[in-house]
């Protein structure tokens, strides 16, 4: 296969506002040992890029430095020592960045096929979310049949992502959003009761609901809930904190429910992972997930596709927050 000497990709000249990325050129990204590379066909647009725009959350020192954290394309060259995926091979994963751009890398731990029936926007709409869910609400917080639940941001990618998961593995799931259509398709992918927090105590609610609260939070708000996901837990319940979309400071809050109720605090970052880690999570998700995917009894939720071009309009609209379930960029 003759493969072009450079790709279109989202440069990022500058931190700030949506507006500072543009469309450029330069070569394709060489491989190493181990890993795969991908022309990219779709592309998911996820909250760390935003943050990553902004400045506030770095790459690691070495990750690529365009942004995008998943793809979903056809394999066009192997690196040494691969023999998991063969050129033409349909795949989509989660890439260390640069998914942003006509061409890609991918560690081979963090590649899958697609899922039976899925084109590339749908394939490039799992791995970020699917990834993130799996290890902080599963591996982490060891949600299991018969527990419950409140997730927190319900109609985000995250969100829709872990209320299916959670109701496909047995459990309770109570959420969190911000309008009553946001509430009514929580609802509808499988929460018991979707609660507006425009309108509601989520932590009232809960005690309302279930009377001794939940086993697990999944909360990417931090300091502002950080209180009220306290009081919303059961005894030996987890807190598992994946943003702080509410900030990250907690300056005055009582520690004494962790100790009366027995609680833990968790909650991690998907980036600083080792390869190791993340090839785990992926073995997880093919033998536990994939079967669910390919069934149809979980699917990711898509709100909108953009073209590659217009990815500053991508952008826009995830921070508005006015969507539900992922924002996708379509390149072929």
């Amino acid at each position: 296969m003759t493969l072009p000497t450079e790709m279109r990709f989202v440069d990022l000249p500058s931190f700030g506002a949506p507006e500072v990325m543009t469309i450029a050129r330069k070569p394709l990204p060489e491989l190493k040992p181990g890993e795969i590379l991908v022309r990219v066909e779709a592309a998911g647009v996820n909250r760390p890029d935003v943050a990553q725009r902004q400045g506030i959350y770095p790459p690691p020192k070495d990750a690529s430095p365009i942004l995008g954290l998943e793809i979903a394309g056809e394999v066009v060259d192997v690196g040494p020592g691969v023999s998991e995926f063969s050129i033409g091979n349909k795949v989509c994963g989660l890439t260390n960045g640069g998914a942003y751009a006509e061409y890609c890398v991918l560690p081979v731990g963090q590649t899958l096929r697609f899922p039976n029936g899925y084109d590339a926007v749908k394939a490039a709409a799992v791995p970020e979310t699917f990834f993130t869910v799996w290890a902080n609400l599963f591996q982490m917080a060891g949600l299991t049949e018969g527990e419950s639940v409140l997730i927190h941001g319900g109609s985000s990618g995250i969100g829709t992502t872990a209320i299916q998961l959670a109701r496909a593995f047995g459990a309770t799931v109570y959420t969190t959003a911000g309008s009553k259509e946001k509430c009514e398709a929580c609802e509808k992918l499988g929460a018991k009761r979707a609660i507006n927090y425009q309108e509601e105590d989520f932590a009232e609610v809960i005690k309302t609901e279930t009377g001794h609260g939940v086993d697990i939070v999944l909360d990417m708000i931090g300091a502002a809930y950080f209180e009220k996901n306290l009081a919303s837990l059961a005894k030996d319940g987890c807190l598992s904190i994946i943003a702080f979309l509410g900030g990250a400071v907690v300056e005055k809050a009582s520690l004494q429910p962790i100790m009366v109720k027995r609680l833990t605090v968790t909650g991690s970052t998907m980036r600083p992972r080792t390869a190791e880690e993340k090839r785990a999570i992926r073995d997880d998700l093919l033998s536990q997930v994939w079967p669910l995917l390919d069934t149809g009894k979980v699917a990711p939720v898509i709100y909108k596709t953009f073209a590659f071009e217009d990815v500053v309009e991508a952008h826009r609209l995830l921070e508005t927050s006015n969507h539900i379930g992922k924002i996708m960029l379509k390149l072929a």
